[in-house]
């Protein structure tokens, strides 16, 4: 039995691309817990954001996660706040290894800035977001791995990922 891959990392990170990426070069399953909420709700997660709320939301989210995180030989995109959830986290630890795709703020605000599908960011000023990113970037330092994403492009991301996983899982037979 494999470790899952999961990603996380702020909003505009690239988990989803990535891991759709990574997916296909290492023939893992592919989860992405945003899309998979989308999918089983109905709804936008802007639209639970607005119509049932933030905890409404964050309780879904907890639930898909765990459930996700309780299988194995998968790649997970975590959504951008999952990783705050200590029992996400807990879960993760036990058959996952957590990478966090970091980028400086001064990559990361504009990618986020320039979406408008982000509930959390949406009413948020600059200021207000750097805030954001500073708590949460204290969280994302417990993953098990932080590939430093400024200066990379995606290939060497990729890379950079598919070299920690091979490490990983040559350790873990040993």
């Amino acid at each position: 039995m494999e470790k899952n891959l999961v990603l996380i990392g702020m909003m505009g990170a690239g988990k989803s691309t990535l891991g759709r990426i990574l997916s296909k070069k290492i023939r893992l399953k592919f989860f992405d817990v945003d899309k998979i909420i989308e999918s089983e709700s109905g709804l936008k997660i802007s639209d639970i954001f607005k119509s049932k709320g933030e905890n409404f939301f964050r309780k879904l989210e907890e639930e898909i996660s765990i459930k996700l995180l309780k299988s194995s030989n998968s790649i997970i995109a975590l959504g951008g706040g999952a990783f705050l959830n200590s029992k996400i986290r807990e879960e993760l630890k036990s058959q996952s290894i957590s990478i966090w795709l970091k980028w400086s703020q001064k990559f990361l605000i504009p990618r986020i800035l320039a979406s408008k599908t982000r509930p959390i960011v949406k009413n948020l000023s600059e200021k207000e977001l750097i805030k954001l990113i500073e708590s949460r970037y204290k969280i994302y330092s417990k993953a098990d791995y932080k590939v430093n994403c400024d200066k990379l492009d995606k290939n060497k991301i990729l890379q950079k990922i598919i070299y920690i996983y091979n490490n990983e899982k040559n350790n873990s037979k040993n």
